[in-house]
């Protein structure tokens, strides 16, 4: 999704993220027609495609890693360098996660007080019922997203962790001993991988979930 909007209010949107105003900032794109759940749905499209991008590119690693064990030892300095390319794109990959998990944590929380203050505005009771109802059940869904999102971010840093320390270690250590030594890591690393790829695609399927039933602003 692309937004445009006035050069005038791309300045005043610029000066609002630089100075931490949240609320003000989603109150300025909403006047020049950007509403909340549509920033929302975008971000969540965002995250769930980092996530997939994350995904395949631990996935990646971990075949670089099992395919160490069988590197002749003359070969190992241009291993490392392969391993360590590895671990900066894993890093990157997850940072981007984090980043873009919080982007939606902070257009959620703008979105679900609006929705809760205007609760007051309705004259009609069943109108008012039907609105919180479906504030209720958003929420829950967007909690069962925001969960499972943040439970594959965590599942992504016993995974760097081993990696930067595999990569440090065949740094100092371009030999025998180091193919011996990553070899037995191999298995925890695989291990942990699954895992982390287990939780990635909940998210993913989550973010689906959420997205499909999320509904657009009225013009949008």
């Amino acid at each position: 999704m692309i937004y445009r909007t006035p050069w005038a209010a791309v300045s005043l949107l610029m000066l609002l993220v630089l100075t931490g105003c949240q609320s003000a900032y989603y109150d300025t794109l909403e006047q020049v027609g950007v509403h909340k759940r549509d920033i929302m749905t975008d971000r969540v499209e965002r995250a769930r495609d980092s996530q997939q991008a994350a995904d395949e590119q631990f996935a990646s690693a971990l075949e670089r890693y099992r395919s160490v064990v069988n590197v002749p030892e003359s070969e190992l300095s241009r291993t490392y360098d392969q391993l360590n390319d590895d671990y900066e794109d894993s890093q990157q990959a997850a940072d981007l996660v984090s980043q873009r998990i919080d982007a939606i944590e902070s257009v959620a929380d703008a979105l679900f007080d609006e929705w809760e203050d205007e609760l007051d505005e309705y004259q009609n009771a069943s109108y008012r019922r039907q609105s919180a109802e479906e504030l209720r059940v958003t929420r829950q869904r967007y909690s069962d997203m925001l969960k499972a999102m943040r439970a594959a971010e965590d599942s992504m840093a016993p995974v760097l962790t081993a990696m930067h320390d595999n990569v440090l270690f065949l740094k100092h250590n371009l030999n025998a001993r180091a193919i011996g030594a990553l070899k037995g890591e191999v298995s925890t690393l695989e291990s942990d991988v699954a895992q982390l790829r287990q939780r990635m695609q909940t998210a993913i399927e989550r973010s689906n979930a959420f997205i499909q039933a999320m509904p657009a602003s009225a013009d949008s």
